[in-house]
């Protein structure tokens, strides 16, 4: 054996586990890794409606929508007919509804007195079945948004009601506030556009 032949035997790892790439472990620690991080990125709205499809998150929508009563849609389901209709179509609903083939029902428009007594308002009566699928979705999207909510917001939220906002009301006539300002915005969601800055924002939050 010349000296280059030492040299080399010299430089030659110990470790026989060592092959291309790395040992046998390390390569197993990048697998085991990878396949974390496949699992980590799913899709974001997978995830979402995986929530929303929870079988207990479905269970509270349907009472919900039971408590609620309320007229029936354009189908003519009643709530009571709800149920027993899930149990019988479940299967195909819960399928059109990951498959993104799932299409609401047009509502059934009610014309219904302002309580001023200055005109009508146009109720949109959703079917059953569509208000059961709409609470579920609120029900997953809600703890998202509910943080970013004013504190003076006390409409459509859970644990604040109008005697709430009288409270506040109150709280503020005795700090020494003496005006009130009133702002409706006649008929905005029948004309806004789908593509204001708010849809863009509220499209960033739900990605």
């Amino acid at each position: 054996m010349d000296g280059g032949d030492a040299e080399r035997k010299v430089e030659k790892p110990e470790d026989s586990r060592m092959v291309t790439g790395g040992t046998r472990e390390s390569k197993e620690r990048a697998r085991q890794t990878s396949t974390a991080a496949k699992e980590n990125t799913r899709p974001e709205e997978t995830m979402l409606m995986e929530k929303v499809l929870h079988r207990e998150n479905l269970r509270r929508a349907l009472r919900r929508v039971i408590t609620n009563k309320g007229a029936p849609g354009i189908d003519g389901m009643t709530v009571e007919a709800l149920t027993p209709y899930l149990k019988e179509s479940w299967p195909r609903i819960r399928e059109e509804l990951t498959s993104g083939r799932y299409v609401p029902q047009p509502v059934r428009r009610v014309e219904i007195p302002k309580p001023d007594g200055k005109g009508t308002r146009t109720l949109g009566i959703p079917t059953v079945l569509d208000r059961f699928i709409q609470q579920a979705i609120l029900q997953a999207l809600f703890p998202l948004f509910d943080p970013y909510f004013s504190d003076s917001s006390y409409g459509f939220r859970p644990r604040r009601g109008s005697h709430d906002a009288v409270k506040a009301a109150r709280e503020h006539v005795e700090a020494g506030y003496r005006f009130v300002v009133d702002i409706d915005l006649g008929k905005f969601l029948d004309t806004s556009s789908h593509c204001t800055p708010s849809h863009e924002r509220l499209s960033k939050r739900l990605s």
